[in-house]
């Protein structure tokens, strides 16, 4: 991870880019590579100024923050993104996630919380607020848990990706499950291949919606 943490910011509010901006500036660590008001530009200065992290609001006008995302990942997926909202949409929330996005927070999260996502995003980590996890983890009850089946992932499968989903690294999962990094690091291979995911943020978000979370 780079000494400083190049941010850009995706809002069509100014005082919310503003904020941000201050509150990015104060903190060492934090470099703001810019801000955009729409995907578009959000993806133009992506291509220029190559941040590491882009917080993205879903909601502009013109091209919307999901489009920019699905457009960030296939194009310069390099860049890692944070979702950034005032909504709590949960199904705006897992499309995201399944096309590419690290992490979510809402625009009322603490100091301490928003830098604690960007960094793991940097690290190429998932981050999840408590209240978003725990929404996310909520509606794995009203799935069906036979729905497993469709991908087939063994009960060693679902041990791993529940203790993704719960933030755990693959550090903390391999001594949890008593086994070693590399076992980890391959289970996690075998679950992308069968959910069709290429990350820890996209697993969580297909796994809630098939209720595979134990």
């Amino acid at each position: 991870m780079p000494e400083s943490i190049r941010v850009l910011i995706a809002d069509d509010h100014l005082i919310i880019r503003q904020g941000l901006r201050l509150i990015l500036e104060t903190e060492e660590g934090f470099e703001l590579a810019g801000d955009a008001t729409d995907g578009a530009e959000a993806l133009r200065l992506c291509a220029e100024v190559k941040p590491d992290v882009v917080l993205m609001d879903l909601r502009m006008p013109g091209m919307d923050g999901l489009t920019a995302i699905e457009h960030l990942h296939s194009e310069q997926p390099d860049v890692a993104v944070v979702i950034l909202t005032t909504f709590n949409e949960d199904e705006l929330m897992l499309r995201g996630l399944r096309a590419g996005a690290k992490g979510y927070l809402l625009k009322d999260t603490d100091r301490q919380t928003l830098f604690g996502a960007i960094r793991a995003a940097a690290r190429g980590e998932t981050l999840f607020q408590p209240e978003v996890l725990a929404r996310l983890l909520s509606k794995v009850e009203t799935k069906n848990s036979g729905s497993s089946d469709a991908f087939g992932l063994s009960e060693r499968e679902r041990e791993v990706l529940s203790a993704v989903a719960r933030g755990e690294r693959s550090k903390e999962i391999a001594l949890h499950l008593n086994i070693t990094e590399r076992t980890v690091k391959a289970h996690l291979a075998n679950i992308y291949a069968k959910l069709g995911v290429d990350s820890r943020a996209a697993a969580i978000a297909v796994a809630s919606q098939h209720g595979l979370l134990q």
